[in-house]
């Protein structure tokens, strides 16, 4: 009987334990991605007065910039929400854009957020080609039949 009991209570101390730690797993945690600058920092920029260079001295460099030549400024930070294990969600987003005229001086400074547009997920896309998927005997083989006798003799 003693040992029963014993082992009753071991087997009830695994379990709370185990439910403690499940319980635990189940939290929702936040994680906060990239930069955005201070707006006490970004009122210190004087559109059609700061460049390039004066605002990346008082903001910082930017995680992202315009794809064309001398294209705008952005900085982009996300709030992320991870819970169990569903599938991370995007629960704020703020985009700072610094535009800039021709002679690079800052044009215009807008703020976007989630509520401005849609979440886009930054994909890096690899173009893979097409010899890499063809194992080299089946390459030597699929030649055979492309071959001309003409070819050898030069007619």
């Amino acid at each position: 009987m003693q040992i029963i009991g014993k082992f009753g209570k071991r087997v009830s101390s695994i379990a709370a334990f185990v439910a403690v730690i499940s319980v635990m797993g189940c939290t929702t945690q936040y994680r906060q991605h990239g930069y955005v600058p201070l707006e006490e920092n970004l009122q210190q920029i004087v559109p059609g007065v700061d460049t390039r260079g004066s605002v990346e001295d008082l903001i910082g460099v930017p995680s992202t910039t315009g794809a064309i030549r001398n294209g705008g400024y952005y900085y982009v930070q996300s709030r992320v929400r991870h819970y169990a294990w569903t599938r991370p969600k995007v629960v704020d987003r703020e985009v700072l854009a610094i535009t800039f005229a021709e002679n690079d001086v800052v044009e215009n400074i807008v703020t976007y957020g989630l509520e401005d547009g849609h979440v886009v997920p930054l994909v890096q896309r690899v173009t893979k080609t097409g010899d890499g998927d063809i194992s080299f005997i089946r390459q030597l083989f699929g030649n055979i039949g492309g071959l001309d006798a003409s070819s050898f003799f030069g007619e």
